[in-house]
């Protein structure tokens, strides 16, 4: 196998395992949760919302011909993430010593490797767009 193939399957599993593995909190109304996206000023909405993004964007990356759309997706949500993190919440939220902070660098991380690595499928995909 090519080494660029692992890589991004490798960083696809990350980015994509965090997302999902958040979603039961989000979808579920967990009181960590729940905290989190009252202290943003967005509950419930912004929660559920946020849930479905992050599930739209975990199959997108899944799915070989849509990983760019995928880790663009990913860029956004954890960088708004991320602007939460450090403008409302402080980087550990509730005792949690910085896990989900981290978890969000981690995924902006993999997703923006993950656009360099597929930076001519997305070229493919925008010139697409614009014809």
């Amino acid at each position: 196998m090519h080494t660029k193939h692992i890589l991004s399957w490798g960083l696809r599993l990350i980015a994509a395992g965090i997302m999902l593995q958040t979603l039961y909190f989000k979808f579920t109304a967990q009181p960590e949760s729940v905290y989190i996206f009252t202290q943003a000023g967005i509950e419930p909405w912004g929660r559920i919302a946020t849930g479905v993004a992050e599930l739209l964007a975990s199959i997108l990356l899944l799915i070989p011909a849509t990983v760019p759309l995928g880790a663009v997706l990913g860029i956004g949500l954890m960088s708004g993430a991320l602007l939460v993190h450090l403008t409302v919440l402080g980087i550990e939220v509730q005792g949690d010593g910085g896990q989900l902070f981290a978890y969000a660098i981690i995924v902006l991380a993999s997703c923006v490797s993950l656009l360099v690595l597929h930076r001519q499928a997305l070229r493919t995909f925008l010139t697409r767009l614009t014809i």
